[in-house]
C-alpha cells in the first residue's frame, strides 16, 4: 500500500479521524460518519469516507435536520477524491459554506526530525496541572482569533481523562516581543508586545492507538513571535515525541502558510480537504 492508502484505510475508513474524546459521540448515520459534542455549542464534523452512494442528498438532508434541530453548526469535511464527485455542489445547494482549501500532508516521522533552534523562547511539553500554560494558550488564541472559548478547557480535560492519545507543546517567550511594522505607520496586531514567561504558540500531536499514525494540530502564534522559527521547531518537537511513542507516520492538514514549512523535509502534499460549514 502507499501511505495515502494507509491512511486512508486506517484512519478515514476505520472512522479514526478523531479519537473519543469526554463530551464528544462518534457514531454513524448510514455513509456518514459523525463526531459531535454533546453541548450544541461545541464542536461537530462529519464525512463519507466509502462515498454517500446511490442517493447522497437523502443523507445531506438528514444530516441538515439533525444538526439544525440541536442549534449546532455543523463542519462536513470532505476530500477531493470524495463521491460524489460534486460533493461541494451538493453540500451548497443544502446551505453549507465552502471554505478554504487544505493541504493533506502524510509523511515519516523521522523526515520531520530536523534540528531547529527557535528564537527568545523556550519550548516545554505541558502537564495537565499546569494552569499557566493553558491560561496562555486561552490568551493567545483571544489575541489572534478574537475570541475565547471552552476549547482550551476541552483540551485539558481530554489530556486528563486520556494522556495515551495526546501531547500539548507550548513556546514560552525568554525575551520581550514587538509586532514588526508591516507597512509605514502600521503596526501588526496592532502592536501587541510580548513578555518574558507569555505563551506565544501552542500545538498538539494526536495518537490514534492501533494505528501507525499519528497528526500534528493547531500551531497559532502571536504576531509578535511569528519569523522566528517557533512553528518549525514545535513540529520536529511534537514528531520526535511521536517517535518516542512509537507511531512512524504522521499526518497534517496544512494550510497554505504552514505547507511549505511541512513540506521542505520531505513529506508531500496527497490530496485537498475543503471543510464545507452550515450554521443554523
Amino acid at each position: 500500500m502507499t501511505l495515502p492508502a494507509d491512511f486512508h484505510a486506517q484512519i478515514r475508513l476505520a472512522g479514526r479521524e478523531d479519537e473519543p474524546r469526554p463530551g464528544m459521540v462518534q457514531d454513524t448515520d448510514g455513509p456518514v460518519r459523525r463526531t459531535w459534542s454533546q453541548d450544541p455549542a461545541g464542536f461537530a464534523m462529519v464525512e463519507c469516507p466509502a462515498g454517500l452512494g446511490e442517493d447522497p442528498d437523502h443523507w445531506i438532508a438528514r444530516q441538515v435536520d439533525f444538526f439544525d434541530g440541536r442549534g449546532q453548526e455543523l463542519e462536513w469535511k470532505t476530500y477531493h477524491y470524495d463521491e460524489p464527485a460534486d460533493l461541494l455542489e451538493r453540500l451548497r445547494a443544502h446551505g453549507f459554506t465552502v471554505e478554504d482549501d487544505e493541504a493533506l500532508v502524510p509523511g515519516e516521522v523521522t523526515d520531520l526530525l530536523h534540528p531547529v533552534t527557535a528564537k527568545g523562547v523556550r519550548l516545554r511539553l505541558v502537564d495537565v496541572a499546569d494552569d499557566g500554560a493553558f491560561a496562555g494558550i486561552a490568551d493567545l488564541h483571544e489575541i489572534v482569533w478574537g475570541r475565547r472559548d471552552g476549547h482550551t478547557q476541552q483540551l485539558r480535560e481530554e489530556l486528563r481523562r486520556t494522556p495515551g492519545t495526546l501531547d500539548v507543546f507550548v513556546a514560552e517567550a525568554t525575551e520581550p516581543m514587538e509586532a514588526e511594522p508591516v507597512e509605514a505607520g502600521s503596526v501588526e496586531a496592532g502592536g501587541h508586545r510580548v513578555e518574558v514567561g507569555q505563551i506565544v504558540c501552542g500545538a498538539r500531536v494526536r495518537y490514534s492507538p492501533g494505528t501507525d499514525f499519528c497528526s500534528l494540530w493547531g500551531g497559532t502564534t502571536h504576531p509578535a513571535a511569528r519569523r522566528r522559527g517557533i512553528y518549525r521547531a514545535l513540529v520536529a518537537q511534537r514528531a520526535q515525541r511521536a517517535s518516542e511513542r512509537g507511531f512512524p507516520f504522521v499526518r497534517v492538514d496544512c494550510s497554505p502558510d504552514s505547507l511549505p514549512i511541512l513540506t521542505r523535509p520531505g513529506p508531500e502534499r496527497v490530496a485537498t480537504t475543503v471543510p464545507a460549514t452550515l450554521t443554523p
